[in-house]
């Protein structure tokens, strides 16, 4: 079995993949990250991998490195909605432009291809209602992050019908687990309260979610790359959609002894995303460890917070002054 290559590897979701990946496999792992404010080599610390500092837009470094590898993982995308709003254009680069400089490189070497997406290229559901995303509801992106992921995931679809590619896609829900950037809700409603701050709720906190642990994530995207169907999309979700944004942040404060408090709704805030991974259940056999809430998996990810204060404390002044400036 070839090395294998992942992308955007320094990043939350995929350091958390090449740890998994580090100890269920013994094949050779390179990492391709542009190491961005969201990627972080001290993320890969203690893991055995050749981190290699480049983007997935460079036609020449992609294609060199997919020559070495038989399997790529494709994380690498910038995925913050607010600095979408901000700034499209790093988005349409990296998202757009990064996934076909892969999928030619793919085309050319003969590679595997996982390609991780994300639920939020559905657009969002009515907060009232059972309605699940499931892997053939239309795409309505709503945000230029969203919309350079609905991109990316055509592209797919295309070299696999076009070029005969060997390529599978995955559309997860929210993940929060170890390594996420304290941008993100719940790591800095944690770090917030770590620091004596107040949690923030952004406006009636109503919005749904159905959070995932990126280690279920993670342990989905392994049992695709190895049962997973030529061409086939698989939605990724934990049942966590019932939780609205105000509860998920009630629990962490009686977890941690804090409080919270309401700050400035998020521009074009989608309502509520529910995945159905019943596909992914039949087909591939697989169920997320983390099913019993989110208590569990929260009280994980707050121990990490609290033991590894260095990872995220040079990050944190700067974060939360971008919020304050804009009521949040």
């Amino acid at each position: 079995m070839g090395a294998m290559l992942v992308t955007g590897g320094a990043g939350f979701i995929g350091s958390n993949f090449v740890h998994m990946a580090r100890r269920r496999t013994d094949r050779d792992i390179v990492v391709l990250d542009a190491l961005t404010y969201a990627g972080n080599p001290a993320n890969l610390d203690g893991c055995d991998v050749e981190l290699v500092h480049g983007s997935v837009t460079d036609a020449a470094l992609v294609g060199e490195l997919v020559a070495r590898c038989d399997t790529v993982v494709h994380f690498a995308a910038e995925s913050h909605n607010d600095n979408s709003l901000a700034d499209p254009s790093p988005f349409v680069q990296t998202n757009v432009v990064g996934t076909f400089t892969l999928l030619e490189a793919v085309r050319a070497h003969g590679a595997r291809l996982h390609h991780i997406s994300t639920d939020e290229v559905f657009g969002d559901l009515p907060l009232e209602g059972e309605e699940k995303f499931t892997e053939s509801t239309p795409y309505n992106p709503s945000s230029p992050y969203s919309a350079t992921k609905a991109g990316s995931d055509h592209l797919v679809r295309a070299w696999v019908r076009s070029f005969g590619i060997n390529a599978t896609i995955s559309n997860c829900s929210n993940n929060y687990g170890p390594y996420q950037h304290i941008e993100k809700f719940i790591p800095r409603q944690i770090t917030n309260i770590l620091d004596g701050r107040p949690a923030k709720l952004y406006g009636s906190g109503a919005q749904i979610r159905d959070w995932i642990h990126v280690d279920d994530h993670n342990d989905a995207v392994l049992a695709i790359l190895e049962k997973g169907k030529r061409g086939e999309t698989y939605n990724i979700g934990a049942g966590n959609d019932k939780v609205t944004n105000k509860q998920v942040i009630e629990l962490i404060c009686e977890l941690m002894g804090g409080r919270y408090e309401h700050v400035a709704d998020r521009p074009g805030h989608d309502q509520r995303y529910a995945m159905d991974p019943a596909k992914l259940t039949a087909e591939l056999g697989w169920k997320p460890r983390y099913t019993a809430g989110l208590r569990e998996g929260l009280e994980q990810t707050i121990a990490w917070y609290r033991d590894n204060e260095s990872w995220w404390r040079g990050a944190k002044e700067g974060v939360e002054k971008r919020y304050a400036e804009s009521g949040q």
